[in-house]
């Protein structure tokens, strides 16, 4: 039986900042080149050293790839595949976070979803996505302080969904920053169709009831971030309730699903996940560290041939009920209470966002204000060590107008435009669920 091994990790790659990059990237080099994944797919990529490294490294079994650039620094995604690659595309997210939150750096690195399209020899075309959702927000609290993340799955499915619909089959891989209960994922999975290939391959296992093993972690409960084993952990006690339950956090995710076909008349090749783990759990031995925050996850999938269709040619009327019902049968949709839940935390993240831009710009005004008076005063006084002072303060004023006046302005209107977009979006598609629902 002919199979598909992918594969997908978040390198942690970022310049100056990441510990021991270049360590870790040879090492992550040297194992994916000793390996027999099919399509490899990474995150936090940032450095182009790096992705030469890697592409060089695997190129004998890998000799396709696309690195996808987006925003400042570059998406930090690539992608690299057996087969030969016949169109690309990278969808940048409307929201990364704000620009004053330096320290996250995600609006500096332009989140963004990469896609290739591979000629597959048994199934056809096969769309591979590859993301890394926007981080801040976690998993606590109410659900507007993810409302980036929320619009990031929204697009995210969106452009899974329509490559479905125009007849791919679709391997999405990456770090979504999201546990599977949470809201962004169930947008995820419902929205575009998806499979877990983690859900699909093992049997289910009940939330532990007492503390367990950071093995069984990893091997039950598919553990990626977080772990006590791996040693970029932050080695203070973790105050999140799901870390200590579940020894660390599922985040990196292999999701699939078959292409939008109606009636499946002729049948098409079936794409059935067999196997999934988390991998790169070890220590590098030379160095005695992780290979990157994250575990990576890996997934074997088989290609099943279709059975037979012996079936008549279908009437225009068994048409026409096919497609109307194609939300039911090919594509599960969120149900109403997802999209109610998501319009909430989205209006409410719109207010918000309202009221820091007039804090802002109330800011600014008083900078303004401020600037105005040493200025003057400056030409008041004849002490040059006090006029010395007063530059510096000036300095000091003038940045923060400028930064004030870009978020409360420039990035507050970014943001809301942003929001709204979202919010026509699920309304619409909630009348549309809401008629639809009403008809069956």
């Amino acid at each position: 039986m002919d199979v598909i091994r992918v594969a997908t990790l978040n390198c942690w790659g970022l310049k100056y900042v990441s510990k021991d990059r270049r360590e870790r990237i040879a090492a992550i080099a040297d194992a994916f080149s000793n390996s027999d994944h099919d399509i490899v797919a990474l995150q936090e990529l940032w450095v182009e050293e790096d992705y030469n490294k890697i592409r060089s490294a695997v190129s004998h079994r890998l000799p396709y790839a696309k690195r996808f650039l987006s925003g400042a620094l570059g998406a930090g995604l690539a992608i690299f595949t057996k087969w030969p690659i016949i169109s690309t595309s990278v969808t940048p997210y409307s929201l990364n976070g704000e620009p004053i939150d330096v320290a996250g750096g995600d609006w500096f690195v332009g989140k963004a979803v990469g896609s290739i399209i591979i000629m597959h020899p048994i199934l056809g075309k096969v769309q591979v996505f590859d993301t890394h959702l926007y981080a801040k927000g976690g998993e606590d609290g109410p659900e507007y302080k993810r409302a980036h993340r929320l619009v990031n799955a929204w697009e995210f499915a969106k452009v899974v969904r329509q490559a479905a619909e125009l007849g791919n089959y679709v391997i999405a891989l990456g770090d979504f920053n999201s546990v599977p209960s949470s809201l962004p994922m169930r947008v995820i999975l419902d929205h575009a169709g998806l499979f877990d290939a983690w859900t699909v391959s093992h049997n289910y296992v009940s939330p532990p009831s007492e503390v367990i093993s950071p093995v069984d972690g990893i091997v039950k409960y598919g553990v990626t971030a977080d772990s006590p084993l791996n040693s970029y952990r932050d080695p203070k006690p973790s105050l999140d309730p799901l870390v200590r339950m579940y020894q660390g956090k599922r985040l990196d995710y292999i999701l699939f699903r078959r292409p939008n076909h109606p009636l499946h008349n002729p049948p098409i090749p079936k794409l059935e996940c067999q196997d999934s783990k988390v991998i790169f759990t070890t220590l590098i031995p030379r160095n005695n560290c992780s290979f990157s925050d994250h575990f990576g996850v890996e997934a074997t999938f088989a290609i099943g041939m279709p059975e037979a269709a012996n079936r008549p040619a279908p009437e225009t009327n068994d048409i026409l009920k096919s497609t109307a019902s194609i939300w039911a049968r090919e594509a599960s949709e969120m149900s109403l209470t997802t999209v109610s839940a998501v319009l909430g935390a989205l209006q409410a993240a719109y207010r918000i966002s309202w009221g820091r831009s007039r804090r802002e710009l109330t800011t600014f005004a008083i900078c303004i204000l401020a600037l105005l008076i040493f200025t003057f005063g400056s030409m008041a006084l004849a002490v040059p060590w006090v006029n010395s002072i007063l530059v510096l303060f000036t300095i000091a004023i003038t940045w923060l107008a400028t930064t004030m006046l870009y978020e409360g302005f420039i990035f507050g209107n970014w943001e809301r435009r942003a929001l709204r977009s979202t919010l026509e979006d699920l309304e619409l598609h909630k009348q549309a669920l809401v008629e639809h629902f009403s008809q069956e």
